[in-house]
């Protein structure tokens, strides 16, 4: 069964801990403060977003088992980010064609379960980063690369697998040679102040952004993101 209610989630998770919904009580302090930056009050009961705990396991790489769930229904998805992988029972080709920016967490915790455990499930952890970055529903900058900064694409930075073409693979070459600020990104051909911050974001889940406080081009001229 590829989705359960979300009631029968809560049902579960509730029998397996003899609690009900501790949503983030068995993370590591570190792990545990970097995502309760998200979750503010207003937001309780509705969930995290997903690429804001796959941006925390990612710095902290640390393994987490997430219950997402898409319209009432609930699937689970765990992230593995020292082997760049993600296990799922859903494959590859249905995962990316959800609504991304609709998916939202409702349970971390620590994954019981290793990559080398299974050889099914699977799939690149890169494609879906890069995927949450563009088409969720974070729409500003993660907190770790905003501010005054200026971004450069930095030397080795492996994208062949993602396919790029027309303005971002425009905007990536340009990356690659020259450092800019969000400010002379936002008026590159085919972009936007949002796109061009969804592109740094998805740059730095990639490990290949490089991100300046002191070159001359850091400022973006009052355009703070607000972290969410």
């Amino acid at each position: 069964m590829l989705f359960r209610s979300r009631r029968q989630t809560e049902a579960a998770r509730a029998e397996d801990t003899g609690a009900g919904s501790t949503r983030l009580s068995s993370l590591n302090p570190s792990l545990l403060q970097d995502l309760l930056r998200f979750d503010e009050p207003a937001r309780a009961g509705v969930g995290l977003d997903l690429i804001e705990v796959m941006a925390a396991a990612v710095r902290h790489g640390k393994a987490l088992l997430m219950h997402v769930e898409h319209e009432h229904r609930v699937f689970p998805l765990t992230v593995f980010p020292v082997q760049r992988q993600v296990h799922t029972p859903l494959t590859p080709d249905q995962l990316m064609a959800l609504p991304l920016h609709e998916l939202r967490v409702l349970h971390v915790e620590p994954s019981r379960l290793h990559p080398e455990q299974t050889s099914e499930g699977l799939s690149p952890l890169g494609l879906l980063l890069w995927e949450l970055a563009l088409r969720g529903s974070r729409d500003d900058l993660l907190p770790e690369i905003g501010g005054q900064s200026a971004y450069r694409i930095a030397p080795g930075a492996d994208l062949e697998r993602l396919n790029l073409s027309g303005s971002l693979a425009a905007a990536v070459a340009r990356l690659k040679v020259q450092t800019s600020n969000l400010r002379e990104m936002a008026g590159w051909p085919g972009f936007d102040r949002e796109r061009a911050m969804r592109l740094l974001n998805a740059l730095y889940l990639q490990a290949g952004l490089i991100i300046s406080r002191t070159h001359p081009a850091a400022t973006n001229d009052g355009w703070f993101n607000s972290t969410r």
